[in-house]
């Protein structure tokens, strides 16, 4: 053999070597890329099944339910009290430091958003340990159910409106009751307590009012509290609708003793010592306006209303004449 096919067969024998050693590296690279992704992966399952499991109920269909369900960031109005709603409706936080309320949840289709919100601020939905509302129509109450079976929080309403969310629908004596109940069905909710006029809550190191506001719903409810920074303590109310708004035929003056209810509503809403008014639709108290007046400042005086809770109840007063007058014409 002569010394070029010598060197040639040594050649290629290193080649052949070099070739087998490269084809090993990359099976040992591949092999531990291999490891480490299915270590990855398991601890991504394992996370995944730490999470927990939160099917939201059938979403509530009506004209406006997808412009009122509208995301909107949470955002503090003043100490301990921040909005975790959507656009068109909503809900507050109350923090009481070792627990906290809901007060509302939106539509059925809300309660995503809203639990979204809460986890947001840096909350845990678990620390919410009652959840309240204004009135049991399925845009204020649709959402309750998921965010209780979410939370464990217990559920609280008055008498008149635990009727409602017990069988997920309107009363026979609610003004919109003519509209259906396939209309106005939402998700049942189990309440845990029901509360009588003017009782106050714990809510760790915080209390809250209830207070009866029947009219556009029998059972409604408004709600009242402290919420301090540094040495400023404000007064908070959440007021409950005060529209006079029925199904067609339903007549106001059919029952007197409904008016006169109606009435003491707005009366009580006008006399609740109120820094800050929150409406159960934010756009009945100006909220977001408010809310991008702060921003703009940097000062959440822009929330501080003296005479929110009064022109509330004037404007609903007004709305209830008006009403009054064309059922008698």
């Amino acid at each position: 053999m002569s010394r070029r096919k010598i060197d040639e067969a040594a050649h290629f024998e290193i080649i052949t070597k070099m070739n087998q050693a490269q084809t090993s590296y990359r099976r040992s690279l591949a092999y531990h890329w291999l490891i480490r992704s299915g270590l990855a992966l398991s601890v991504l399952t394992l996370s995944q099944c730490a999470q927990p499991t939160r099917m939201a109920d059938p979403p509530i269909q009506c004209d406006a339910c997808a412009e009122w369900n509208k995301p909107q960031p949470p955002f503090r109005i003043f100490g301990n009290t921040y909005y975790v709603g959507v656009e068109g409706l909503s809900a507050v936080l109350i923090d009481g430091g070792s627990e906290l309320m809901l007060l509302d949840g939106g539509l059925s289709q809300s309660a995503p958003l809203v639990a979204k919100n809460i986890e947001a601020l840096g909350f845990s939905l678990r620390k919410v340990r009652i959840l309240a509302g204004s009135h049991a129509h399925h845009d204020h109450a649709g959402g309750l159910a998921a965010l209780k079976r979410w939370s464990g929080a217990q559920a609280v309403a008055s008498p008149r409106g635990a009727e409602a969310l017990r069988t997920g629908n309107v009363t026979s004596d609610d003004p919109q009751a003519g509209f259906g109940p396939k209309e106005m069905a939402y998700p049942a909710l189990s309440v845990d307590k029901t509360i009588q006029d003017g009782e106050s809550l714990s809510v760790g190191n915080v209390s809250v009012t209830g207070h009866y506001t029947p009219g556009h719903t029998p059972g409604g409810m408004s709600w009242s509290w402290q919420s301090c920074e540094g040495s400023r303590c404000l007064h908070m109310v959440y007021a409950d609708s005060l529209n006079p708004i029925s199904a067609p035929g339903f007549r106001f003056t059919q029952i007197p003793e409904r008016v006169s209810a109606f009435r003491q509503s707005i009366a009580t809403v006008r006399s609740l010592p109120c820094d800050v008014l929150i409406s159960a639709h934010p756009g009945m108290s100006s909220l977001f306006e408010r809310w991008e007046a702060s921003k703009r400042t940097g000062s959440r005086d822009s929330f501080v209303q003296k005479s929110g809770c009064s022109d509330y109840a004037a404007d609903a007063e007004r709305k209830l004449d008006q009403r009054l007058a064309e059922e008698a014409r």
